[in-house]
């Protein structure tokens, strides 16, 4: 069963760990034993860890990366409490559903994060794992990762858009990173020895910039990819209305015209 009423991750039991360094968050899956599958408690995990970035100022931006072989090679199927169980099957569907439902929250608060998230994808990204990388708002591949979304092939639904997304989940297919850059997938492709570094570089990039701003942005694409026009053009009014009267837009454009680096403070 899910365990919701813990809200530590104890030593030894990590399934992703949180490091932060000069303005990043590094959120690192790190479970290489076990290519990184996925489980209720990475869940959990995800969710406490997604709770302490959104509220920490001092974070710009968010590296998402794997120790080991693979990014994520999909769900744990042998993890303790993967099995959700119920009296009938009445019961059980009923429980599993609001498990996903508790899973779909947790998802929502990283997808949502206020700070820019960088994936970096190495080795095999399926399934679940597929799934985290989109959750990112760059992604930046190595050129061994694998993609697919096997779950039909096990008999399993999976949240999956149109077009290109029906047919992978639809086959199970998998795609090399050459094809997920095709597909705009991943924003970039780079060698193994090269992902951690030019994954970091990216996500250095997008800290050293405005916080307000940055986030405004992230804010305003998600939202005319995920609202109405209207909804989506009152939304940016509000972001311009902020930034525009912030003190980090008066020291750009200062900055600018001293052709010197800027101090941005989030403010």
């Amino acid at each position: 069963m899910i365990d919701i009423t813990r809200t530590d991750i104890p030593e030894g039991e990590e399934r992703l760990r949180l490091d932060i360094e000069d303005g990043l968050g590094i959120l690192t899956l790190c479970r290489p034993e076990k290519l990184n599958a996925w489980s209720w408690e990475s869940t959990r995990q995800l969710g406490l860890l997604a709770d302490r970035i959104r509220f920490d100022t001092s974070l710009r931006a968010v590296l998402l990366r794997a120790e080991g072989r693979a990014f994520c090679a999909g769900i744990d199927v042998m993890a303790p409490g993967g099995a959700i169980t119920g009296h009938s099957d009445a019961e059980r569907a009923r429980n599993y559903y609001e498990g996903i439902r508790w899973a779909h929250e947790r998802f929502a608060v990283f997808a949502r994060l206020p700070q820019p998230v960088v994936a970096a994808v190495h080795g095999y990204c399926l399934g679940f794992g597929f799934e985290l990388a989109l959750m990112a708002d760059v992604r930046i591949a190595a050129d061994d990762a694998v993609f697919a979304l096997p779950e039909a092939q096990i008999g399993v639904a999976v949240d999956a858009g149109a077009g290109w997304a029906k047919l992978l989940a639809l086959t199970g297919r998998r795609i090399d990173a050459a094809t997920a850059e095709r597909l705009h997938l991943a924003q970039l492709v780079v060698t193994p020895a090269e992902l951690d570094d030019i994954a970091r570089t990216v996500a250095t990039e997008i800290a050293t910039n405005a916080p307000l701003a940055v986030q405004s942005v992230k804010r305003d694409i998600d939202a005319y990819a995920d609202a109405g026009l209207a909804a989506a053009l009152d939304r940016t009014a509000m972001s311009a209305a902020l930034t525009l009267t912030s003190e980090d837009a008066r020291e750009g454009y200062a900055a600018k015209g001293a052709r010197r680096a800027s101090a941005f403070r989030g403010k």
